[in-house]
């Protein structure tokens, strides 16, 4: 039983809604924080935060990365044979405990590898919003794809 999508099921310009979403909780921020060894106390020192601009914690923004794009691999990479690029990664609103996250991405582009005829790259753009549909995050990636029919 095949799972996920292949080079084929692509269309450029396709717009594809990730289905659930992702409420994130302090504790995900914390050990999420603590595990990936940041130490910025504007993710987990509450009366630090209380100072800053946003008057509270912030979630790890590496946390909303890793979030939009594990939203998006059943929909995009669930067969990939690698991810070969991640470029413009742009965090465009604070995410905070609380938020959920929901993603959706769009195809770009479909490029055949010239080399092996049993792939191509599929370049996409995720974007994460908050449950005020405001875009906290965009990113865009290259991901290589196995061809259903190769040749």
């Amino acid at each position: 039983m095949q799972v996920g999508r292949l080079f084929e099921d692509f269309t450029v310009g396709e717009l594809i809604k990730h289905w659930p979403g992702r409420t994130i909780r302090e504790y995900d921020d914390t050990w999420f924080t603590l595990m990936t060894m940041n130490t910025n106390p504007l993710h987990f020192d509450e009366h630090f935060a209380s100072q800053s601009q946003h008057g509270r914690c912030l979630v790890n923004g590496t946390l909303v990365f890793a979030l939009a794009v594990g939203m998006s691999v059943r929909d995009i990479s669930q067969n990939a044979i690698a991810n070969l690029e991640y470029e413009s990664v742009r965090h465009l609103a604070p995410t905070f405990h609380g938020d959920t996250l929901y993603a959706e991405s769009e195809i770009l582009e479909k490029t055949e590898s010239k080399s092996k005829p049993d792939r191509g790259v599929i370049y996409v753009e995720t974007r994460g919003r908050n449950q005020r549909d405001e875009v906290v995050i965009t990113l865009r990636r290259r991901v290589l794809t196995p061809k259903r029919n190769p040749g």
